[in-house]
């Protein structure tokens, strides 16, 4: 995603807590040795495991979120802004932690190589899924560090987002790939269980009151990594068979639309690299940067037009950055966007799209002057201007 909510590394961070043994883990040996067999993957160490009580996690995680870098989470927080994907009174702290508060049931840390089950997750089935998804995470770990595959590059970028649908995505279909072989059948997901297991994942519900009322793009970040990089693991697998586990570490999606698309993965089409516009460095500084994928402009679309218009008209993205500028003397934001599209006329049906995400996000948008290729004007955040040429767009919002 745009700015990647580190999640992960706040998982990774957290310290080991003093519990009780549970039965649970005396099926670890045989959940491993399971998942050996379906990946062809040897395992090479025994993977450690505790039960830690829900207070506890809340606890830690609210300690790492006080103790991470303030300006980078402004940042991400003012970025998320200015692209109105969050409202400008969100307190993006405060949520993130109480959304990964409520959403986790288990998690692997990849520094310490140890998994934990949090004690709120019901008994049963619900705690037998959960410790499954983590063993593979751990089985994969011993393969490919998870650590230095997930923290390739900038975590900003479109890529970071892809590369976490890869570890998530995988998990989860050997995650039920066990479960079908443990049944009797093959291992591997049938299409229809796929179908049943991501077509109402997003949906509200009464037992997830935090996830229910977030925006969006923060629902379906949360998601995505999950859903469609199963979807994805599935998609490589029917291609590669086995040889695919080790092939989406070896050689790692480039973009969301690759997760989305993978016959764009598998046909190896890169995405393009645009410049966002610069600005003045005697005046400004770069607070943030990063890569827009596919998966952000359709969640920036479909908050503002229709969802079926808003993720065919995503489909077509072929490259796009932005860079979040600070004016060194006044401390006021501005962001700058460019996004290249596979046709010319592709770019013009985003560049009208952009304008209705533009009144749709600000209180009040006041053009001064338009034309067939740009459009002037005023928002709550300043002054903008947005552009197309040929097959690109650029906008730069904020200015005064």
């Amino acid at each position: 995603m745009l700015v990647r909510l580190v999640l992960l590394a706040l998982f990774a961070a957290l310290a080991p807590a003093q519990q009780k043994p549970s039965a649970l883990f005396q099926e670890v040996d045989e959940m491993t040795s399971a998942l050996s067999e379906i990946t062809g993957w040897p395992v090479r160490r025994k993977v450690p495991a505790k039960i830690i009580t829900k207070e506890e996690f809340r606890r830690q995680v609210e300690s790492r979120m006080k103790s991470s870098n303030n300006k980078e989470l402004h940042a991400e927080e003012v970025t998320l802004k200015m692209f109105g994907f969050i409202p400008q009174d969100f307190d993006l702290a405060k949520e993130t932690v109480d959304l990964v508060s409520e959403q986790a049931a288990a998690f692997y840390d990849y520094s310490k190589k140890r998994l934990f089950v949090l004690d709120s997750t019901s008994e049963g089935s619900e705690q037998r899924v959960a410790l499954v998804h983590e063993l593979a995470h751990a089985l994969a770990d011993q393969q490919h560090p998870l650590g230095k595959y997930l923290h390739k590059g900038s975590p900003d970028d479109d890529a970071s987002t892809a590369r976490e649908a890869v570890m998530e995505g995988q998990a989860t279909w050997l995650t039920w790939a066990y479960v079908s072989k443990r049944n009797g059948g093959k291992a591997e997901v049938a299409p229809d269980m796929i179908t049943k297991l991501t077509e109402n994942s997003t949906a509200d519900s009464a037992d997830f009151p935090v996830f229910s009322k977030e925006p969006l793009y923060l629902r379906e970040s949360l998601v995505f990594p999950y859903d469609e990089g199963m979807k994805f693991q599935d998609a490589v697998y029917r291609k590669l068979g086995k040889k695919s586990f080790d092939e989406i570490f070896n050689r790692p999606p480039l973009s969301t639309q690759q997760i989305l698309h993978p016959e764009t993965y598998i046909e190896n089409e890169k995405p393009e690299d645009p410049d966002p516009p610069s600005l003045d460095k005697k005046e400004f500084r770069v607070i943030n940067d990063g890569s827009v994928g596919e998966f952000d402009l359709s969640m920036l679309l479909r908050q503002f037009v229709a969802d079926k218009e808003g993720r065919a008209a995503a489909s077509k993205w072929r490259g796009g950055a932005f860079r979040l500028y600070e004016h060194k003397r006044d401390k006021y934001p501005v962001l700058t966007y460019v996004a290249e599209w596979s046709t010319p006329e592709a770019a013009r049906q985003f560049f009208k799209l952009y304008q209705r995400v533009m009144k749709g996000k600000w209180k009040e948008m006041k053009v001064s002057e338009r034309t067939a290729d740009h459009v002037f004007g005023s928002g709550d955040s300043g002054k903008f201007e947005l552009r197309v040429s040929g097959t690109t767009v650029t906008s730069t919002e904020g200015l005064r």
